[in-house]
Order: C-alpha cells, then structure tokens, then sequence
C-alpha cells in the first residue's frame, strides 16, 4: 500500500495509482507495506478544560495526546472549563481559547464543542444549538464542580422538551441520586468500598428514568460512559421500541477490571467506576451485538492535588479524590489490542470509535464527511502497525498532567497520524461546527 499527497488530494492505494493520480508529483509518497491504514478516531468524551481550568489540561496538550493516540477529531465536553459551556457568550470564550492555541501552530486535531444543559439555562439552549454545538450534555447527580449542577426530573424533562423541538441531542450522566445516596460512602482506600458507593443500581434506576423521558419527548437522546452492563437491557429495549437512543462505553471499561486495581491508587477511580471482569465480559458482548453503539476516552485529566489530595499515590481515600481517566493517548491502542485478545476484528473496533461517533455527532455527512475512508471523504487517516509494541509511560505522555490509569501496560500495536486534513498555519487541527 502506498500514500501520497498533493493539495487539495489524497491518493491511497497501488504504487502506480498514487504516483500518476494527482495533476504533478505529489511532495510526498509513503510506502506503508503491511501497515493498515483507518479513518482517524473521532472521539466525542473529551474534557479539555479550556478556559479556566488550564492546570488540569489545555487545547495544545490534549489535541497532541489526541494525535499521538490515533485520534483525529475531538468533541469537547462543556464541564469543566469556566465557564462551562452553557451560553452563547460562554461557547464563544471556549472557541477563542482554541483559535488562540491554533494561530499559535499547536491544535493537533480538529475540535467541536458540545453544550451543557442545567438549571435556568433553557432559554440558552436553543441559541447554542444555532451557534454550532453539537448537542447538550446534563447530569442527572452531582458533577463535581458547583458551577454545573444536576438536573432534577421536572428540569430534565423541561430541557428534553426543548431541545426536541428544535431538533437537538441531548447526552446524559446518568447516574440516580438517590441510589448514590442510599450507598455506602466511608473514607477508605479501598477500591472494593469505592465500588460500593457507585452501585450497578445508580446506573439502571437512572437510564429507566432517561428513557421514560425519552418516550415522554421523543428528544434524541446519547447516555454517556455506560459502565454498568445490568443496563444493557434497558438500552435494548428501548431500541426495539424503535427509540432515538444511542449508548456508549469507554477505552477504560473494556481493558480494565476491579480484580486489577490497587486499593488507594486514584489513576484509575472514575464515575461511573470501572467494574468486575464479569461486567467487562458483558459490556464487550453488548458491543458486539449493537446495542453500544461507540467507543470513547471519557478523558478528564486533573493535577496531582486533585488526584491525590495530599497522599501518597497508593494511600489515597478514594472517596476524596478526582475522578477521571486519561486516555486520549492510549486509549484506541488498549481497545485494540483488548479486541485482538479476544479475536474481534479491527474493523469493528474502528467503526465504534471512528464511523459511530462521527456519526452521532453529524460528522458522517457533509462535504467531507469524517470516520470513513471513502472518494470525497476527510482524509483524516492514522496508520496502524499490527507488529509492533507499545509501552505506555505516564511520565512520556503528552497530556498536561502526568497520571494515567494505562502506566506500565503493554499492548501490541502501534498508531500514527497520516494526514489530518485541512493542515493550515502551522495546525493540524481546525475548530469544527454541527453540520447543518
């Protein structure tokens, strides 16, 4: 297989169909041998926290954590930036952030936004439909940070009602309050503990919940990070009602388990938690059998002192540290080679985190349509090395600070970017809207 570029094109495929396709020689041309080359990863969980919380992450170390991961395309979650992204004024301060780190060469992927949905803003969430979000993340409990709080039914229903009526999506945390409540919560570095304050219930009482909205509204609707396998169900049924409902998984849930974990090492606590290889086993099958529909990072980086509060890192009270998985850089190569394990074709694993999030995002149409590799689509392509390995090292990674539940792990595999296109003013990267 060989590649070559010579703008505006791209040519793949047989020496000769590259070297005489373009109108004069192409600046270059790559053998690529046995090396596979994908639709770039669209990944559309990300928390960049760009403006405001630039300590935790920025555009300039998450988009080159992205590139260096295989990942082409970003969609960034409207928390925990400050302000979140829920006004127009507040979107706007969110893009001029990101062209600032583009005009200075260091956006290494495109970048979308996403908006939030809370409490009093409904008025707001039509104006940022029209200014080019994709769709509106809520939580159904709490989100950690006081500036983005919960929704409460009669508002998740007021929200849903809105956003159905001028056509947009909403996409949901959707853990129930009261069973988090109702849990176990004592200050313990145990992971076991940690488990039990985040049960499977607090995740099928509230996707229950979503759907009954669902049928109540019709809003398009996405639940996001589905750890808990017991709600697979649910998302099956709905779908057989013929429901506009989407799920996902990440990186995280599928390549790692409990039985794994060591107590007080906070690398690896996030909500909803990574469960019981049982549980893992499950969510693979429910991949398989259509009811996930995508695969993402979920990556919500944060400093040492959020991570640890003050502990040494394996002597942490998990109940008091940040959680959040960083797996921007990792997380498509562990899915990989998790999917190899287990003999499911890469094909597959590039349709949930490639053709799917495009698609749930509207990136799968329009001129140049994203997460396929097809005559007129973006030429946002990663190589792929079956052969080799990877070693992932905290300390090597791009992203800003150095914590990662993937340290030490080594996969077969190994990625980088071929083309990320437009390349523009020393950028690879470009600030994307909701195609219209």
């Amino acid at each position: 297989m060989w590649w070559g570029t010579s703008d505006p094109h791209a040519v793949l495929g047989p020496a000769d169909d590259v070297l005489g396709a373009t109108p004069s020689a192409p600046p270059e041309v790559v053998e690529l041998g046995d090396q596979v080359v994908l639709p770039g990863v669209v990944d559309t969980h990300v928390h960049v926290n760009e403006p405001g919380r630039t300590e935790w992450e920025g555009f300039a170390s998450a988009t080159r954590a992205a590139a260096l991961g295989g990942v082409t395309t970003i969609v960034d979650m409207p928390l925990n930036s400050l302000p979140p992204t829920t006004t127009v004024a507040a979107l706007e301060a969110k893009r001029a952030a990101a062209e600032a780190v583009r005009a200075r060469g260091e956006l290494h992927c495109d970048v979308g936004f996403w908006g939030g949905a809370v409490p009093g803003n409904g008025a707001d969430l039509e104006p940022l439909w029209d200014a080019g979000v994709f769709g509106f993340k809520c939580f159904l409990a709490d989100s950690g940070v006081p500036e983005f709080p919960p929704l409460g039914r009669d508002e998740l229903l007021d929200a849903m009602d809105r956003i159905a009526r001028f056509g947009g999506q909403l996409i949901v945390h959707a853990e129930d309050p009261a069973a988090l409540a109702a849990a176990p919560h004592g200050g313990s570095r145990a992971y076991a503990d940690f488990l039990l304050s985040r049960p499977h219930e607090a995740e099928t009482t509230a996707i229950a919940g979503l759907l009954d909205g669902v049928r109540e509204t019709g809003t398009r609707t996405h639940v996001l990070h589905l750890s808990s396998a017991r709600s697979l169900d649910l998302i099956a049924e709905a779908k057989d009602e013929g429901l506009p409902v989407t799920a996902e998984t990440c990186h995280h849930y599928l390549v790692l388990d409990a039985e794994h974990i060591p107590d007080g090492d906070a690398a690896f606590k996030c909500c909803p938690p990574i469960r019981d290889h049982g549980n893992q086993d499950a969510l693979w099958d429910g991949l398989r059998a259509g009811i996930l529909d995508c695969v993402v990072s979920d990556h919500s980086p944060a400093t040492a002192e959020e991570k640890y509060r003050g502990a040494a890192p394996g002597e942490t009270d998990l109940q008091q540290a940040w959680g959040g998985i960083s797996g921007l850089q990792a997380g498509f190569l562990a899915l990989a080679d998790a999917a190899r394990r287990r003999g499911v074709p890469l094909a597959d694993v590039s349709r949930w985190t490639s053709a799917n999030t495009a698609a749930l995002v509207g990136l799968d149409r329009g001129a140049r349509p994203k997460g396929v590799i097809a005559e007129g689509a973006a030429a946002d392509l990663i190589v792929y090395d079956p052969e080799a390995t990877t070693t992932f090292r905290a300390a090597e990674m791009a992203h800003r600070n150095k914590i990662s539940a993937y340290d030490g792990l080594t996969v077969t595999g190994a990625v980088a970017p071929l083309l990320v296109e437009p390349s523009t003013g020393g950028s690879r990267g470009t600030l994307l809207r909701r195609p219209t």
